[in-house]
């Protein structure tokens, strides 16, 4: 029976990535600070995994992890996830997922040198990128504290695989959402505002620029995608991405039809509503404190090599994501 170690296990990524090894019948242990070792997304399989307390932030813990339990995979998924957060915490931001991933390098290489490594990268390590779509070749330079931080860990890897003989592989995880994902994501609280909203619990949503656009896919694929990083002979960076953007404002659009609620729109800019066609009601507004401080390009990402080494496939599409969404948050309010 192989042996994975998941960092950041109570996550949307991580509960999803453990219940799909636990079908591939592995062995699988948690690495979690406390607070998180009873998140309601591992409820489920919380008889099935052994859950050790740690920060990934600190070597001396990770070290010892990772010479106790010399795992058969890592999969590094602790981070502080959330880009707007990065820049009101730089530094926190820096020690979870910069520092974080070379410290579970480290001790790969000191205490468990036969451990594949897969480490969660993200599109924000483009920045505004000349190319779209974006593949494993376009040109690095982000442009937020967050996607600055992934980057260091990004080359990091890079370093072992080529300095150390450690297998390391990155996924360049483009947007990807569900029904677990927390609620100070856009997504979500799109899809938990219209169930909000179906109920009579809420009047309306307020969110920020209507026209950025994002390549959205659904987690549990892009899990999938992982694991099979890991089966390879060689270790190598992958796109994990579905090619086609999408806008928020179209998000919306199918996120209040899931719920019966079509919406038609007003006016541009920030005078822009989306308005109940058939009450007249309006059910979104635009708040500039929703807008980022950089507002990226576009970000959409070719998985050609994924497809074609890997064999990765989508088996969610952006419509039936949007309305696993909604229909779990009606069922959670409904409660």
């Amino acid at each position: 029976m192989k042996k994975a170690l998941i960092t950041g296990i109570a996550g949307q990524d991580g509960s999803f990535l453990a219940e799909f090894l636990l079908s591939k019948n592995y062995e699988v242990i948690g690495l979690a600070k406390k607070e998180f070792t009873t998140s309601e997304n591992i409820e489920n399989i919380q008889d099935k995994i052994k859950i050790i307390n740690g920060d990934v932030a600190d070597f001396d813990s990770v070290l010892k992890t990772v010479k106790d339990i010399k795992p058969d995979e890592i999969y590094n998924l602790a981070a502080q996830s959330f880009v707007a957060d990065s820049w009101n915490n730089p530094s926190i931001t820096a020690q979870c997922n910069a520092l974080g991933p070379v410290n579970i390098l480290e001790s790969i290489k000191r205490e468990s040198p036969n451990t594949k490594f897969f480490q969660a990268s993200t599109c924000e390590i483009f920045g505004k990128p000349k190319d779209s779509p974006q593949t494993e070749e376009t040109a690095i330079h982000p442009i937020t504290p967050y996607g600055i931080a992934k980057l260091y860990a990004h080359l990091m890897v890079e370093t072992y695989r080529k300095n150390y003989g450690v297998f390391a592989s990155c996924g360049i995880l483009f947007n990807h959402e569900s029904e677990r994902r927390g609620k100070q994501f856009v997504t979500r609280k799109i899809s938990n505002s219209v169930a909000s909203i179906k109920l009579g619990l809420l009047d309306h949503i307020e969110l920020g620029n209507l026209n950025s656009q994002r390549d959205w896919g659904y987690a549990p694929d892009y899990v999938k995608g992982m694991y099979l990083m890991l089966q390879q002979e060689k270790s190598d960076d992958f796109i994990l991405a579905t090619g086609k953007p999408v806008k928020v404002r179209d998000f919306c659009n199918i996120a209040f039809l899931s719920a019966g609620i079509e919406l038609e729109w007003e006016g541009s800019g920030l005078e822009e509503k989306g308005i109940d066609k058939k009450t007249g009601k309006t059910l979104v507004k635009v708040n500039p404190k929703f807008f980022r401080p950089t507002e990226s390009n576009i970000y959409v990402g070719n998985p050609q090599k994924a497809e074609t080494q890997l064999n990765w496939k989508r088996e969610v599409s952006f419509e039936q994501m949007v309305e696993k969404m909604v229909q779990h948050d009606l069922e959670l309010l409904k409660k």
